[in-house]
């Protein structure tokens, strides 16, 4: 009776083995497979240090060892900024400033890694150039020439974001609301 439980014993202890290591394989298969979405890239560091991009569809990585760090989105996105300033007769003046980014493929990773937070860079850039551009003209003026105040923020904005993996669409001014008084 003792041989027979210890042969039992034994089997037990051999399948939890088997168990254990299948357990594991199961678990590393899981870890090294992810999917990045359509028009996204994902960026892969192994240790923290950048490694790769992965593109759109079904990737593999090292496990324990390579991670997603984070996505970037390949999609035109718009940043709507209100800037206030004063025109050249005193006047005070709500500008809505849209402007529409995307990241550029060739330079994922300095859109990635370059700025850390994209929306508050681009809109201190809005409001430089808005605040340099509105005071030298009237109110009517800037009616007028909404154009012009696009362009000049689309310019200082490409110039700016170029090198950091970004580039401006379209920079629209959307709407200008005088003050009440």
């Amino acid at each position: 009776m003792e041989v027979f439980l210890q042969a039992i014993f034994e089997l037990i202890k051999d399948q939890w083995l088997f168990i254990g290591f299948a357990l594991a394989a199961v678990i590393t298969v899981v870890l090294s497979v992810f999917t990045v979405d359509q028009q996204d890239v994902a960026i892969i560091t192994r240790f923290g240090k950048f490694v790769r991009l992965a593109h759109a569809g079904l990737n593999f990585k090292i496990p324990f060892v390579e991670d997603v760090a984070g996505t970037v989105s390949l999609r035109v996105e718009q940043l709507d900024v209100e800037v206030s300033t004063k025109t050249k007769d005193n006047v005070f003046v709500t500008l809505i400033v849209s402007v529409q980014n995307v990241a550029i493929r060739e330079q994922i990773e300095d859109a990635y890694y370059k700025l850390d937070d994209v929306d508050s860079q681009m809109t201190a850039y809005v409001s430089d150039a808005v605040r340099a551009k509105v005071p030298t003209l009237d109110l009517d003026d800037a009616f007028e020439r909404k154009d012009d105040i696009a362009d000049a923020v689309q310019e200082a904005l490409t110039a700016a974001m170029a090198q950091n993996g970004w580039k401006i669409v379209k920079a629209l001014v959307t709407d200008i609301s005088p003050d009440e008084k």
